[in-house]
């Protein structure tokens, strides 16, 4: 097993103020990633006063292998409170960006698609000038799902890529590259006000050059924003990290897809989630208004 480099270390957060959205999170029985997936940046964000809300969770109807998102493949309905929960969760936090996921609920005929819609009109009734981030599962390919969930316009639309092709059947069994890399073309074709995000790990075994290529095949799919981030293996029983690259290869992937590829945003580092430090996009929609 790999030992943990240095710069994986996090700084100890506040204490306080992280009991504070706890607290509220608690109160408003709600879920997060930071919490369901042990995001190592838990401390910061909720420091902040900031989270990725999880929605029709926590548990997944996918058991990829990275993931510590618990599986849960049984029919479940779907929490009609939860969006007015989430709302009121916005609006105490006073958040200007949010980030709002879910699980993939592959029992939903529409995968969950009406319950993002619902969570997107509460922040809007209750928090109208905040900017609203999804990041959604592929929904198994039903477009009509994504139109749904595209009419409601939410300002950015983040679609993880996850990994390189070639690890797929490891680490993301259920998922398709090719079709993941069409749900944000559609994006981009259909809804061309909405700016397009995704993000991938490090770590599962690729390598550099695989990565280049992916970074390739997302900006040739007019995404505009992307995230790279280190994998961390959540516990013995998930896959284990296959390399640390350092700061300066990260650098390096940055630079190769602001330079070379002409990305919007690129944010990359070894701590860096899909999330992490998400409502700077707004300087992004200020530089480059649509």
């Amino acid at each position: 097993m790999l030992l943990k480099p240095p710069w994986l270390r996090v700084k100890a957060p506040q204490r306080e103020r992280i009991g504070e959205v706890a607290d509220l999170l608690l109160d408003l029985k709600l879920n997060t990633v930071c919490q369901e997936a042990s995001c190592p940046n838990i401390g910061e964000c909720f420091a902040a006063g900031t989270a990725t809300f999880l929605i029709m969770g926590p548990g997944c109807t996918r058991a990829c292998p990275y993931c510590d998102i618990d599986f849960d493949k049984s029919v479940r309905e779907l929490d009609p409170t939860e969006p007015q929960r989430l709302g009121e969760a916005v609006e105490r936090l006073k958040l200007s960006h949010v980030v709002i996921t879910s699980v993939n609920r592959d029992d939903l005929i529409d995968g969950g698609a009406s319950q993002f819609v619902a969570c997107i009109n509460q922040v809007r009734q209750r928090s109208p000038l905040t900017t609203i981030e999804l990041l959604i599962p592929d929904f198994c390919g039903n477009w009509d799902a994504l139109a749904t969930v595209m009419a409601a316009a939410p300002e950015v639309l983040n679609h993880n890529i996850e990994t390189v092709p070639r690890l797929y059947k490891k680490a993301r069994p259920q998922g398709i590259f090719e079709r993941s890399l069409e749900l944000l073309q559609r994006v981009h074709q259909g809804w061309p006000r909405t700016y397009t995000k995704s993000g991938l790990m490090v770590g599962l075994g690729e390598t550099d050059n695989e990565v280049l290529e992916v970074l390739s095949n997302l900006s040739s799919h007019h995404v505009d924003i992307v995230t790279i981030g280190q994998y961390l293996s959540p516990s013995p029983k998930h896959l284990v990290v296959d390399r640390y690259p350092t700061p300066g290869q990260f650098d390096q992937f940055r630079i190769y897809a602001e330079e070379k590829l002409g990305f919007l945003q690129v944010v990359s580092s070894p701590l860096t989630r899909s999330s992490y430090h998400a409502g700077e996009v707004q300087k992004l929609m200020a530089k480059y208004p649509r």
